[in-house]
Order: C-alpha cells, then sequence, then structure tokens
C-alpha cells in the first residue's frame, strides 16, 4: 500500500490527467461509429457479447457468401430478430429484396475487417511502416509484434521466424531516414535520447511448435535456436528485443530463453522480457530476476503488463484442479502492479523499466514513484495498445513524452484471436477503459489505491454466506484428482527420480495373491519395456486351473461376510486405496512408462482416473446404500435397496492398465461383489501394484484376488465357472462378444443369470465442418489420434473433413504431424512410443499396409531402428465408408482421412461403422453444433475438442452398439450394473391401528 504523502500525489496526478482528457472518448467507445456501437451494446447486453464475439473469431472462416449469411442468421436471428446495432444494414438489405443478403454481408464484413485494422498497424511491410511513420510524425515510438502465434508445423514456425527477418530487413532501411524522437538531449539517432527506433516483441513459442512444458530443456533450446536468429538482426540494427510472456504454461520456459539469449548478449542493453503483474508468482519471479541481473552484471528490460489471459488462466486451472495462477481480484492485480513497478524502478542503474498500461491511476503511480526515487527518464518508459485508449496516449505523450505503441501486424485471420481479446477485455465490468470512457465511474474511485479496493472486496466476499456443499455421508464433494503439471519444477523432476527408482527394482518376479496369500507358480511370462523388449522388467506368475479354482472358492467364502459389511465401511477401503496410490502416484506413473510406453501425461492421467474411480465410487456407494422409502399409502412401509450380484470376474486390458482395472475392481469391491482380477500379462506389474494398494489397505482376505492366466484358456474358464454371477469386461469387440456368447449358457449349480459388463472397441471419428478453427482443430485431431501411439478405444481413427476445407486441413495436418517424435516414452521430448507388443506391430503394419491400397499415403513418419516394437505414425486419405479402413478397428496410430461434400453426408459416414463409442466435431455453426448433438450418435461426443480423456464423474465413459453394453463408467448409474435391486414391504397395520405420519395425505 502507498503511504499517504505518496498516495495524495497520485491522485493529484491523476485527477490533472483526467482533466487534461476530459470530454474524449476512445475510438472504442464513440458511438457515432459501428464499432462503438458494438461495444455499446455487447455492454448493456451479455447474450449479444458472447454471439457477437463468436462470430467474429469465427469471421476470417466465413470464405463463401453462404457461409456468411448462414452465420450472420445462426448467430443473430432473422433480420427482424437482428439487434438495432445490425438492424440498420439488415434493413437497408431487407429493401434490396434479392440483394438484401448480399449487402447484408458486405455491410458487416467491411466493418469488422475496419474493426481489427484499428488493432493491426499493418498487414504488409509497406503498409506497417506506413502506419508507424504517421505515428512518429505525432510523437509515438512503436513495439511491433507478429501476430500469428499457433504455429502448428516447422514450417509454419519458420514462417513466422522470416517474417520477423523481412520486417526487420524493412526497417533498418526505413529506420535511416527517421528522426529520433525529441528527448532531454544524448544521441539524435536514438528515440528520446536513449532508445532504439526500432523495437519488436517475439511470443516464444511461435518458434517451435513442439513447446510444452514436459520437455523443458528440449522447448528452451529449440526456441532458444530460432530466437538468436532475429536476435542477431535486432543486434545487428541496433534495435531493441522483447520476448513476451504467454500463457502460464509457458511462463518458466520463457524466463530461460531470456536468461539464456541475455547471457549471450551479455553487454548489450536492449534484451527485456515481460511480466504479468496478475500473476501470483510475479513477485517472486521479478525480484529473482532482479537479483539474477546483478548478479549476472547485465542490464535488462522489463515491460511490466497486467495480463491478458485472465479467463484463460482462471478455467483451465479448474479444470485440471490446480491452484488459480491469477489474482482473482482486479484490484488486487493493479495493486500488484504498482509493488512490482517500485521495485524495477528501485532497480533502475540495471533494470530499464516499460510500464505497459491504460490504467490513469497506475501510470499516475509509476510516474510519481519514479520521481520519488529520482528514476532517471532514460530508465523509464510508458506503453499502450495501438488503436486503443487515445486519450491516455495523448496525455501520456503530454506529460512524460516517452511513449510507444504496441502494434500487432500480420494477417487478419490471426489476427482476429487478438481482436477478440482486446474485445474482451475491454467490454469486461472491471476494465478501467470502459468505466473511465463508457461508464463515466467517479474518478475519485477510479484513482483510490488499489489496495485499499483489494480489502474492501475482500471484506466483501467474507461476508457473503458460504454455501457448504458436502457429499454423500458427509464426505467432501467429489473433485477429481488434480492433473500433472509440468510447469512445477518438482513435477518435471519426479519423473526421472521415480523411473530410476522403478530400474533399480526390474527383474523380480511377481506372485498370483489368492485369498490373502501369495501363491507362486513355475508357470512365468517375461514383461518387457515395449520400446526396448530385451529390457524384462519381471516375471508374471501364471494362474491354472487349479490356482483359479482356488481363488474362486476364497471369493465365495468370503462373500456373504463382505456382501452384509455396511457400504460406508465398504467405501472406506476405497477412500484408504485413494490416499496410497496418491501417495505413489508418480512411482505407479513411472511402471506405466516403461511397462507400457505411455508418455508421462498419459502414465500419470491413467493413475488420476484410478484415483478418481477409488473417490468417486465410494461416494456413490454410500448414496446408494441407503435404503430409500418408496410410495407413500398409508398402512404400510416400502423400502427399496441394493444387494450385490455375487463373485465378480474382472478381466482387464493392458492400455488403461491400473485406471480401466481399478475402476470395474473398486466398483465391484464397493457394491459387496468379491472379486478375481485377471489383468492382461503385458501389464502384469502394474496389476500387482493394484493387488498392493488394496492389500494396504487393509482389504479382507478373498475379497480381491489377483490371478493373471494365459490366454483365453484361464478366461473361458473363468467365464464359463457356475459360481461366477457377474463378469466386467474392457477390451477388444472379439473378446467381449465371445465373453457374452459363454455367459449366456447356464452350468449346473449356477445359482444366478451372469451380468455381463462389457465395454469394446471404438472406431471413432472427428468431424471438420467448414468453419473450423483449424489452428485448435489441428493440434486436436492429433493428440486424438496419437497420444500413446493411438492404442486407445476412444482415439481417433477417422477424420471426416468438408470438401471446403480439406486440402487447408489436410496440408496442416501433415505438416504438424512431421514434426512429431518418435522414440522411448521415458524421454519427454518423444511424442510417440513403441506399440504394446509384437502382436500390435503386426496388426498394424498390416492396417497400414491395407491403408496404402485402399487410399493415399498422406504421410508415414520414419521410426527408431534396432530393437522395440516400432511402428511409424500413418495418414491416409482418400477413404471412404466402403473400406476396411474406415470400418475396422486398428488400435494404432493410423488416421483415416475422408472427404465429404457436406456436413450432412459427414454425420452420415461418421454413423456408418458398427461401433458407437466417441466422436468429435469442430465447428462454429450454432446449428451444425444442434444437428450433431441430435444426430451424431456415439456414447461420449466432444465438441470442439479432442475426442479422448473422459473424466470421471464429468464425462461418464461407454458406448453402445458395438462398442459395448451401454455402461458409462464414472458415472451416476455404473455401480448400479453390480447390484440387485430389492424391495422389502412391511404392513403397519396392527389390529385394524397404523401409525400417522405426518405427511399421510388421508390425514384430515
Amino acid at each position: 500500500m502507498q503511504n499517504p504523502e505518496l498516495n495524495t500525489k497520485i491522485v493529484a496526478r491523476g485527477k490533472d490527467f483526467f482533466s487534461t482528457i476530459s470530454g474524449e472518448k476512445p475510438s472504442l467507445f464513440n458511438k457515432g461509429a459501428w464499432m462503438g456501437k458494438v461495444m455499446d451494446w455487447s455492454m448493456q447486453n451479455e447474450q449479444f457479447k458472447v454471439q457477437m464475439f463468436r462470430f467474429v473469431d469465427a469471421f476470417p472462416s466465413l470464405t463463401t457468401s453462404k457461409l456468411l449469411t448462414d452465420h450472420i442468421r445462426e448467430y443473430f436471428g432473422e433480420e427482424k430478430d437482428m439487434p438495432p446495432v445490425l438492424s440498420t444494414g439488415a434493413k437497408m438489405a431487407g429493401m434490396l429484396g434479392s440483394l438484401g443478403g448480399a449487402m447484408l454481408n458486405k455491410f458487416i464484413s467491411a466493418n469488422i475487417q475496419e474493426m481489427a485494422r484499428q488493432f493491426i498497424v499493418g498487414e504488409n511491410t509497406k503498409e506497417a511502416i506506413k502506419n508507424m511513420e504517421k505515428l512518429r510524425k505525432d510523437g509515438f515510438a512503436a513495439v511491433v509484434d507478429v501476430l500469428g502465434e499457433a504455429t502448428l508445423s516447422e514450417e509454419e514456425a519458420e514462417v513466422y521466424v522470416t517474417t520477423y527477418l523481412e520486417l526487420l530487413d524493412a526497417l533498418k532501411n526505413e529506420q535511416k531516414g527517421w528522426k529520433g524522437l525529441a528527448g532531454h538531449g544524448g544521441d539524435g539517432n536514438l528515440d528520446w535520447g536513449h532508445a532504439p527506433k526500432v523495437n519488436i516483441a517475439v511470443k516464444p513459442t511461435a518458434l517451435f511448435c513442439l513447446a510444452n512444458p514436459q520437455d523443458f530443456e528440449g522447448s528452451v533450446e529449440a526456441i532458444l535456436r530460432q530466437m538468436r536468429r532475429i536476435c542477431a538482426k535486432v543486434v545487428e540494427m541496433e534495435g531493441f528485443l522483447c520476448i513476451d510472456m504467454e500463457s502460464y504454461r509457458f511462463k518458466e520456459i520463457t524466463q530461460e530463453v531470456f536468461r539464456r539469449l541475455k547471457m549471450e548478449y551479455k553487454e548489450y542493453p536492449h534484451i527485456g522480457i515481460v511480466f504479468q503483474a496478475y500473476l501470483k508468482d510475479t513477485d517472486k519471479d521479478l525480484a529473482n530476476m532482479l537479483a539474477w541481473a546483478k548478479a549476472q552484471n547485465t542490464q535488462i528490460s522489463i515491460r511490466l503488463v497486467k495480463g491478458a489471459y485472465w479467463d484463460y488462466e482462471t478455467v483451465k486451472a479448474k479444470q485440471m484442479g490446480w491452484p488459480i495462477p491469477v489474482w482473482t481480484i482486479k484490484a488486487e492485480s493493479d495493486a500488484a502492479y504498482e509493488r512490482q513497478a517500485r521495485l524495477i524502478l528501485e532497480n533502475h542503474q540495471i533494470c530499464h523499466f516499460a510500464c505497459a498500461s491504460h490504467n490513469i491511476r497506475t501510470i499516475s503511480a509509476v510516474m510519481e514513484m519514479a520521481n520519488a526515487l529520482h528514476v532517471p527518464e532514460s530508465r523509464y518508459e510508458f506503453q499502450v495498445l495501438y488503436g486503443m485508449a487515445e486519450p491516455v496516449r495523448k496525455g501520456i505523450l503530454k506529460v512524460a513524452g516517452r511513449i510507444r505503441l504496441y502494434c500487432p501486424y500480420g494477417d487478419m485471420v490471426p489476427g482476429m484471436g487478438y481482436l477478440v481479446r482486446r474485445l474482451l477485455e475491454n467490454t469486461a465490468n472491471e476494465s478501467f477503459l470502459r468505466q473511465s470512457f463508457a461508464e463515466d465511474a467517479q474518478i475519485e474511485r477510479l484513482l483510490e489505491d488499489p489496495d485499499k479496493t483489494a480489502d474492501r472486496e475482500r471484506s466483501e466476499r467474507a461476508a457473503k454466506p458460504k454455501k457448504a456443499v458436502a457429499g454423500p455421508g458427509g464426505l467432501p464433494r467429489f473433485a477429481n484428482d488434480p492433473m500433472v503439471d509440468f510447469t512445477r519444477p518438482d513435477h518435471r523432476a519426479a519423473f526421472p527420480a521415480a523411473l530410476a527408482q522403478v530400474r533399480a527394482n526390474a527383474g523380480k518376479t511377481y506372485p498370483l495373491f489368492i485369498g490373502g496369500q501369495e501363491v507362486t507358480t513355475a508357470d512365468l511370462i517375461p514383461t518387457v519395456n515395449p520400446a526396448k523388449p530385451s529390457e524384462v522388467l519381471g516375471q508374471i506368475c501364471q494362474a491354472g486351473i487349479p490356482e483359479v479354482t482356488r481363488a474362486i472358492a476364497a471369493a465365495k467364502a468370503v462373500f456373504p461376510a463382505w456382501r452384509d459389511t455396511p457400504p460406508r465401511e465398504r467405501a472406506q477401503y476405497l477412500l484408504k486405496a485413494a490416499e496410497i496410490a496418491r501417495r505413489r502416484a508418480f512411482e505407479l506413473s513411472a511402471w506405466q512408462v516403461l511397462e507400457i510406453g505411455k508418455q508421462w501425461d498419459q502414465a500419470y492421467a491413467d493413475v488420476g482416473e484410478a484415483i478418481d474411480f477409488l473417490e468417486y465410487y465410494a461416494r456413490e456407494m454410500i448414496r446408494l446404500g441407503t435404503p430409500q422409502r418408496v410410495g407413500n399409502a398409508p398402512g404400510e412401509l416400502n423400502h427399496y435397496f441394493y444387494e450385490p450380484k455375487g463373485l465378480a470376474a474382472v478381466i482387464a486390458p493392458w492400455n488403461f492398465p491400473l485406471a480401466i482395472s481399478m475402476g470395474m475392481a473398486s466398483a465391484a469391491i464397493v457394491t459387496g461383489n468379491p472379486v478375481i482380477y485377471k489383468p492382461s500379462n503385458i501389464t502384469g506389474i502394474i496389476g500387482h501394484h493394484l493387488m498392493e494398494i488394496f492389500k494396504e489397505a487393509g482389504l479382507p482376505a478373498g475379497v480381491f484376488n489377483y490371478v493373471p492366466g494365459r490366454g483365453s484358456v484361464m478366461g473361458d474358464f473363468l467365464v464359463d465357472h457356475p459360481d461366477i454371477s457377474l463378469i466386467a469386461f474392457t477390451g477388444s469387440m472379439e473378446v467381449g462378444l465371445r465373453i457374452v456368447e459363454r455367459a449366456a449358457k447356464v452350468y449346473p449349480g449356477q445359482p444366478n443369470v451372469k451380468k455381463i459388463i462389457s465395454e469394446m472397441g471404438g472406431k471413432n471419428a472427428i468431424i471438420i465442418d467448414d468453419d473450423a478453427d483449424l489452428d485448435e482443430a489441428v493440434p486436436h485431431v492429433l493428440y486424438s489420434a496419437f497420444a500413446f501411439q493411438g492404442q486407445k478405444c476412444s482415439a481417433c481413427s477417422r477424420v471426416i473433413v468438408l470438401d471446403a476445407v480439406y486440402d487447408r486441413f489436410t496440408e496442416r495436418l501433415v505438416k504438424a504431424a512431421q514434426a512429431y517424435r518418435i522414440g522411448p516414452s521415458e524421454d519427454p521430448a518423444n511424442t510417440m512410443g513403441a506399440v504394446a507388443d509384437a502382436a500390435a506391430q503386426k496388426s498394424i503394419l498390416e492396417y497400414a499396409a491395407l491403408g496404402k491400397q485402399e487410399g493415399k499415403l498422406l504421410y508415414e513418419s520414419p521410426i527408431p531402428q534396432g530393437e522395440g516394437y516400432w511402428v511409424p505414425l500413418t495418414i491416409v486419405g482418400g477413404i471412404t465408408p466402403q473400406h476396411r479402413l474406415a470400418q475396422e478397428e486398428v488400435f494404432g496410430p493410423v488416421l483415416a482421412v475422408m472427404r465429404a461434400k457436406d456436413f450432412d453426408q459427414a454425420v452420415e459416414w461418421a454413423n456408418s461403422t458398427r461401433f458407437a463409442l466417441t466422436g468429435g466435431i469442430f465447428s462454429r455453426s450454432p446449428e451444425h453444433l444442434a444437428q450433431a448433438r441430435r444426430d451424431f450418435r456415439v456414447g461420449n461426443l466432444y465438441i470442439n475438442r479432442n475426442n479422448t480423456g473422459a473424466q470421471v464423474e464429468r464425462q461418464p465413459f461407454g458406448g453402445a452398439r458395438m462398442s459395448g453394453v451401454g455402461t458409462k463408467s464414472g458415472g451416476p448409474d455404473y455401480l448400479l450394473h453390480f447390484m440387485d435391486p430389492r424391495v422389502v414391504t412391511e404392513n403397519t397395520m396392527r389390529r385394524g391401528f397404523a401409525p400417522i405420519e405426518a405427511d399421510d395425505d388421508w390425514v384430515e
């Protein structure tokens, strides 16, 4: 909090500032212009704001008159329903009869393009230089930022770098003719006597399409290689380079790139970095950066901004279960800015400061703090965004004389994302510009010390009554286990440490576990690292018929006691198991990296899902375990409740070796069914760890029995056994149907009709509409198709692309796929690893060869040489529903690309297989999205995101048709499949007398 004397000066300066711009409004809020009307209407109508900004986002993709007309109607309604801001153009269009639609299109298109141009200094160097020269004549310097940070391939990254180099070449020639902007003394060839005339900002992630904190070192080095090229050109022409800060995910990478680059140009002072005041980390990060600069005795520059991704950072953190990284009260960001600005100014000897803000309170505070600290004018400047806050920039120019406009440069298509961010920023309720120029808020409130504002809002929030939301039985409400966060150094370091720990335990023999006892057998199967099959991780004891018979007997013996154990007590075992799995999360993840070849994030997600199943099913059993009274007739009492079916055979797959195993087993256990668990031998060690978790949780002997066995012989014996009442299976359609068929037979002495819970295969499609955002669609399709080598029943194996965007989509898809790296999954630089085993390798290679016969090979990646179950990443075009590649499950990294003539055909093709598991659609057409919701018949449909990674409770998972029997794991009805309902009815009449109950409607 500012001291009272300084705060008085800040407020006085702010009032003077306001007085100098009294009566002026930025063009953004000028209601005489179309954009001003849009902004005004957006601030009055939240629904219009959402629709308008979404339409603006989609606008560059609307490349035909029909697309544009359709989207105007879908977003804004018919002419009579359009809001006033559009009605003038609509009425004009209506009066012109058949020309109306074309006129309306032209009217809206012209205005949106004009709106975008206001924020972009130029789409080419000639236009940009012309506009920059106009700015310089008015006394404004510029920092130029090339739009288009969503680079998906090495080629797109190279285009981004080349654009900078070409821009710098053009500016190098032009700057020679520019007279330095007026300053107090110094070199006339410099702006203000001390600042380079050419100043650029670079977004680091645009330099490397695979930037990812999981591969921290690889990302830093790849970005640095490209950044050096730009920096060398900047230094050669004695310009200024600022490294922009983007989302929180890349904060640490960006800072490390800056530090390494700065050490290569230790004596060059004009290299800077952006810090974001709205991040809670910034106080610490800023102090560390200043300390580093002092220790290295090097001059740095920091541009301090408030931050432009508040909504994204908040929503993403909540989705992932991470702490929110940004301040949640606007005034907290403002207060942090003043605090951090002061620290920079106090270190002006080694740090130049660029104050980037439109907030008059903030600007006034920086000016007064600089005065109080006697900071030379050459050590700080002010920056605002091009096309915004014109009165503010004029006011700063009058008072400080040093102001630079942040000028986006480049094509309008990527510029639309930038435009939408600016529009969202400035229509937010707490936007300083909105409050100052659109709502005429009281100056005293706008100039209040933000610490006081934040304190007041915190107090108001604290005073509001908190509504406690408890889960079943008084437990905390279910929440998904937080995802691994590779922005955290401890999480990045945990994987190599866990992998080393796992390797130190390689080579053990893993016994069966029957009736609470370990059982060894002479029949052993090795489990190996698929990237290096010569590396034997362990030997798995195999159960024969005697061992399986013993396990069934042990489960049968314990069934009555376990059945009658109270549901809350059974649930407690699951909650204890969740604690154990959470403690062992990185170790369990490391086993999956080595035993089945999952990438770090894929492995940890599997463990997290296992924990979620334990936590969720525990709560569900408590909810379902309380008998419910049904009916309200007098004289009788009816209770509806559940009991377990009996012994459960759990037959698990290798692809989600902990999560799916845990989900099926824990559901059976918590509902009172003892389990005979047959894991895949490919992942027998992970299956054994599941047993260890339940054992440590104290589960009674016989409730969970671990009996891996060879192939279908042991599986058939287990399925056929008359004492088995319930079979939970996840795997291929062929095996699932075999189980259904065998389980239908009733054997002598069999007490129950066997219940089958069977999740089978998928032939999942993602539709790419003609208005899709390809920056989003391409990486999501690649992730859906090739994460964990495409070995997910939910993986995208068909992408159905509308004809209008087919060529553009496939070109970007292939180029992005070419950047993928294939190699051992323990190396985080590799995007794809080895497949499960030799059988999987053989099958996938056969399908890849079939694809080349049926369609046209678009891309086939190189694969590592030497041992390992390697297959290429394969993309095949020209596939239609008649081809086998469009119908049969491959279960590997082979993607069929299909060209549909229109959206109706795309939906028809998506539904043209026997399967109905997952599907996806990328579209910005409200009507097409509604049609997909209705007609795209899959168990899990994903809109504008990847189609894998369902989360417990949020996306209960499962399909129908030949993808399964219609159950949804992780959903509110899953446990019902493991139990039989019962009703007990009691006649409460005694000698003509019945208890009177308050809710009996027959009582007078």
